[in-house]
């Protein structure tokens, strides 16, 4: 699989600013993920290129301890997610409780089994090879069948972003 050159060039302005970032907005814009989140702040080209790629953006105003705000932008083909995600986490606090690991877990396209060990041991050791060489995202369960499905298809969107 190779990417037409109008989506290289996207990819191309989305690498410029992280790698990371430019990886989860083709593992999007190619339905591995339903939706996707970018910490920083972003404006401009990085805005048009997720536009350009066909994904929805939004920007979600976040709160951390002292009152401090932050935005962050989500991005997903179909809108809905962006509509979940705003009601449940627009101008609200960062927390890490199990309902919210739950709804990012179904929001961000983890499996089902991974989210429900991370409810009950965070950050427990993850021995899954592919952690080595790319991200995957989220913290893989013990015996998780679902990741070693992803795993070629992330491998295959790495290398398309590591190429543009």
């Amino acid at each position: 699989m190779e990417l037409d050159s109008a989506t290289g060039e996207r990819i191309r302005v989305l690498k410029a600013i992280d790698f990371d970032f430019a990886f989860l907005a083709l593992l999007t814009h190619r339905g591995l993920k339903p939706m996707s989140r970018w910490g920083k702040p972003l404006a401009g080209a990085g805005l048009e290129a997720l536009r350009q790629l066909g994904l929805q953006t939004r920007k979600i105003r976040r709160t951390v301890r002292m009152d401090k705000s932050f935005n962050e932008t989500v991005f997903a083909c179909a809108p809905g997610y962006l509509d979940i995600y705003a009601a449940h986490f627009d101008h609200r606090p960062v927390d890490s409780s199990a309902e919210t690991v739950r709804i990012e877990g179904f929001l961000f396209g983890y499996p089902p089994c991974c989210v429900a060990q991370y409810v009950k041991h965070h950050y427990a050791p993850d021995e899954f090879p592919i952690h080595k060489e790319q991200p995957l995202f989220h913290w893989v369960c013990q015996g998780c069948q679902i990741t070693s499905l992803l795993v070629p298809a992330y491998k295959e969107i790495y290398r398309l972003v590591d190429r543009c």
